[in-house]
C-alpha cells in the first residue's frame, strides 16, 4: 500500500520526470536543512571567535548532528509553531541540549533561509554551466563538420539567399555563447547575505558584542570567508538580500530558454522539410497512429519547457516590485516554486539540447534537390552578368530571363512541376554565348558567399576559447530516458 501511496498525489514533473538528480538534489530539503546547521555552526564559531561563551563542546555537538535531520519531528514542530526557520531551532536543539542555549543566536530566519538561497543558486549555475559548454562544444563541432554545405537559405519561411549548414547552426551558437556569458556573469555576481539582523542594520549583533563595531565587522568576514565561492557579502540588506538579485539570476535563464526555442523551433522546421533531424532511437514510436512518422518530440518538449522558463521571470520581476520598505513576507511561498523550478526546467533543457545536438542528422541529397528547385530563379543575376560580358545587351537578356522564369514558375505553381528555367535557358539560342559556363554559374558553393569562413573564425576566435575552462568535463554524454 505504501508503493502505491506515491501515485495519490501531484509531483512535479520536473523532478519525477525530467530533470537531473545533481540538480534535484541541489533544492532538496535535505540539502536546504543541512546548510541550514552548517549556518548555524558557522555563526556560533564566529561568535565564540569574537569572545561570546560558547563552548568548544557545544560547536563539537553541533557537528556531530549536523546531517542526522530529524525530518518527521521538524515537520511536527512547524504544524505547531507556524515557522519554518523555529521549527528545524528546535529540532536541532532536541538532539543538542547543551548547545541549546546558542543556536541561531542574534541572527534572524533570512540568515539560513537567504543564505542558503544564495549557495543553492551558485550551486545551481555551477551544474548548468558546464552542461550549457556541452550544448555549445556539441554544436560547434556540428558547424564545423557543415561549415562547407551549402543550404537553402530562408527569410520570412520563404527561400532567400543561399547559406551553409555550419553558418547556420553558428546563429544558433552565437545566442547560447551570450548565454554562457550571461550565466557566468549572474553566477560571479552573486555575494552572501551574511549576518545582518532583523532590518539589515546588524543591531542586534552590535548588542552581543556590547557596541564593538570591529567585531561585528570580523563576524561578518569570518562567516564569509566559510563559503568560498561567495566571495563577498552585500553591504547593505534589508531583512532580505534584494529580490532584483532573483530578478537578475533568473532573466539569465529566461533569456537561455528563448535561445533554445529558436534552436529547437528551427530543427523542427528543417525536420518537416526533412533536411535535418533529431536522433531517433532504433525502437521509438513516432505516432500511436501512423508508424512512418519521426516526430522531433525531443525538439519538441525543449519548446515546451522553454515556454515554462520564459514565463516563470514574470515572478521575480512581480515579487521585487512589491517588497515594501525592509521586506515583506508575500515573496516565500513564490519564491519556493518559481527559483527551483526555474533551474530545473533549464537543467532538462540543456539535457535534452546536448542529446539532440549529439545525433544531428543531416541529408545532403534532399538539401541538394531543395537547392535544384530555387536556385535557377537565384542565378538569373548571373546569367545576365555573364551575357553582358559576352557582348548581349543587358536589357534584353534581362526580358528574356523574366520571361522564362515566369514560364518556369507557372509551371512549379500552377502544375506542382519541377523548376525547369535551366532546361528553358539551355533550349534558347539566344543564350548560347554562356552554354559552357551554366554549370559553373549554378555551382551552390559559389552563392554562399563567406559563409565557411566566417563559420571558422567565428568558432576559432569566440566559441573555442569560451569553453576552455570545461574542457575537463566534456566527454559526458547524454542518454534520455523518457
Amino acid at each position: 500500500m505504501e508503493a502505491d501511496d506515491e501515485f495519490m498525489k501531484y509531483r512535479s514533473p520536473l523532478v519525477s520526470r525530467y530533470a537531473s538528480k545533481e540538480m534535484a538534489f541541489n533544492f532538496s530539503d535535505r540539502k536546504k536543512f543541512t546548510t541550514w546547521r552548517r549556518l548555524w555552526i558557522y555563526l556560533a564559531k564566529a561568535e565564540k571567535a569574537l569572545g561570546l561563551p560558547i563552548t568548544d563542546a557545544q560547536i563539537q555537538e553541533m557537528e556531530s548532528h549536523a546531517d542526522d535531520v530529524d525530518f518527521s519531528m521538524a515537520a511536527e514542530e512547524e504544524r505547531k509553531l507556524r515557522h519554518d526557520v523555529m521549527a528545524h531551532v528546535h529540532t536541532f536543539a532536541h538532539c543538542c541540549p547543551a548547545a541549546a542555549p546558542i543556536i541561531h543566536l542574534g541572527a534572524t530566519s533570512c540568515y539560513v533561509g537567504d543564505n542558503t538561497d544564495l549557495i543553492m543558486l551558485r550551486d545551481g549555475f555551477d551544474i548548468l554551466l558546464p552542461k550549457l559548454a556541452r550544448v555549445i562544444d556539441r554544436l560547434a563541432n556540428f558547424a564545423e563538420e557543415y561549415a562547407d554545405l551549402p543550404t537553402l537559405g530562408f527569410t520570412h519561411y520563404q527561400p532567400a539567399q543561399l547559406t551553409t549548414v555550419g553558418k547556420r547552426a553558428c546563429l544558433w551558437l552565437q545566442d547560447l555563447a551570450m548565454d554562457m556569458r550571461n550565466l557566468q556573469r549572474a553566477h560571479d555576481d552573486l555575494r552572501f547575505r551574511g549576518v545582518k539582523g532583523t532590518t539589515g542594520t546588524q543591531a542586534s549583533f552590535l548588542q552581543l558584542f556590547q557596541g564593538d563595531h570591529d567585531k561585528v565587522e570580523t563576524q561578518k568576514h569570518h562567516l564569509t570567508n566559510q563559503f568560498k565561492a561567495l566571495k563577498k557579502a552585500y553591504l547593505v540588506t534589508g531583512q532580505t538580500y534584494s529580490r532584483k538579485v532573483d530578478v537578475d539570476c533568473l532573466a539569465s535563464l529566461a533569456s537561455l530558454g528563448a535561445t533554445v526555442h529558436k534552436i529547437c523551433t528551427d530543427i523542427r522546421l528543417l525536420a518537416n522539410l526533412k533536411e535535418i533531424e533529431e536522433p531517433f532511437e532504433k525502437e521509438q514510436i513516432g505516432s500511436s497512429a501512423m508508424p512512418y512518422k519521426r516526430n522531433p518530440m525531443r525538439a519538441e518538449r525543449c519548446c515546451s519547457l522553454a515556454r515554462h522558463l520564459v514565463a516563470l521571470m514574470s515572478d521575480p520581476l512581480q515579487t521585487a516590485s512589491v517588497q515594501w520598505l525592509e521586506r515583506t513576507l508575500d515573496d516565500s511561498a513564490n519564491r519556493r516554486i518559481s527559483l527551483p523550478e526555474s533551474f530545473l526546467t533549464a537543467d532538462i533543457i540543456l539535457s535534452t539540447l546536448q542529446n539532440i545536438t549529439e545525433g544531428l542528422v543531416v541529408y545532403p541529397k534532399v538539401i541538394e534537390r531543395h537547392i535544384r528547385q530555387e536556385l535557377p530563379f537565384m542565378a538569373t543575376e548571373n546569367i545576365i552578368m555573364a551575357m553582358v560580358k559576352a557582348g548581349e545587351n543587358r536589357q534584353d537578356c534581362h526580358e528574356k530571363i523574366r520571361v522564362l522564369s515566369q514560364e518556369a514558375a507557372a509551371v512549379v505553381k500552377q502544375e506542382g512541376g519541377d523548376n525547369d528555367l535551366l532546361a528553358r535557358v539551355q533550349r534558347d539560342p539566344y543564350f548560347t554565348p554562356i552554354m559552357g559556363q551554366l554549370d559553373a554559374l549554378l555551382d551552390p558553393k559559389t552563392f554562399v558567399g563567406r559563409a565557411p569562413q566566417q563559420v571558422a573564425r567565428f568558432l576559432s576566435e569566440e566559441v573555442r576559447p569560451l569553453l576552455e575552462p570545461y574542457k575537463a568535463k566534456m566527454d559526458v554524454k547524454i542518454e534520455l530516458e523518457l
